[in-house]
């Protein structure tokens, strides 16, 4: 009877992880290949170095910001001293980079990383809605250059992406970011700039990111509008995100679900 359950000695066993499996194996997958699919896409937008191999993905984004620079791991690491080495050939060493990693071990301290902690990633499956209105809040889609940079200027006031100062327009929101994949939201509260975010669409998955706001919009519901926004972009697809455990009660209410904790690392640019 055992004998019967027992894979042939040439049948590979899947892990989840190798770079051909089928994106959407597991919903874990999805979010994993999605984050990947962020700082490549960003990175083109800029014209600026990004990478991805069978093991990472990568973008060097910005000269300056902790969260700028994202990296992710596409699968159990095995070698840590050529992983980190090709990453610094994308990231110098005078910038920080942010690593996100669906595995907590290994430990990437002894290679100059610092662990910030373990996020939640949640994801919220597909499922009608409707957004109810809010008294002095309006949304809309950002389609044109003018619109983008208000964006980009609520995302670094109301994002914690302040030592990124000064910026050039474009820094982090570029005109050619803007496709029907990646799309961004703004809000405004009685006409002020209040809030924002993003979507981005791969392999069936929606991630949201860049959701900030500015102290008008809170208890205006401005932030709860442009999450939405974001959330719905493609209603069909499940939405994925990293919270911090302070948000996480607020994508609870809205239908998210913590699925499991990744491991957050930052490597500091040199003084």
């Amino acid at each position: 009877m055992t004998e019967s359950i027992l894979p042939d000695a040439e049948e590979h066993l899947a892990t989840g992880w190798e770079p051909d499996l089928a994106p959407d194996d597991t919903l874990v997958r999805q979010a994993v290949l999605l984050h990947a699919s962020w700082p490549i896409t960003v990175g083109e937008a800029f014209g600026r170095p990004s990478r991805r191999t069978d093991d990472w993905a990568g973008g060097f984004l910005a000269d300056r910001g902790a969260l700028s620079n994202p990296v992710i791991l596409l699968r159990p690491p095995t070698d840590l001293e050529a992983l980190v080495a090709e990453i610094a050939e994308l990231v110098p060493a005078t910038s920080p980079y942010f690593l996100v990693s669906p595995w907590h071990e290994p430990d990437l301290t002894p290679y100059g990383l610092m662990r910030l902690g373990y996020p939640p990633l949640m994801v919220r499956l597909p499922a009608p809605h409707e957004v109810a209105a809010r008294d002095g809040v309006v949304v809309t889609e950002v389609h044109d250059t003018a619109e983008l940079a208000i964006a980009e200027r609520v995302l670094v006031d109301g994002y914690p992406m302040s030592d990124m100062e000064p910026l050039s327009p474009g820094d982090v929101f570029h005109p050619s970011l803007l496709s029907a994949d990646t799309r961004v939201w703004l809000a405004r509260v009685d006409g002020e700039p209040a809030a924002v975010s993003a979507a981005h669409s791969h392999g069936g998955a929606t991630l949201v990111e860049y959701v900030a706001a500015l102290p008008v919009a809170r208890g205006r519901g401005a932030g709860s509008a442009v999450t939405w926004a974001a959330t719905l972009a493609e209603p069909d697809q499940p939405a994925v995100l990293i919270a911090s455990d302070d948000g996480r009660p607020v994508y609870e209410a809205m239908g998210y679900v913590a699925i499991e904790r990744w491991a957050a690392w930052l490597r500091p640019a040199a003084e």
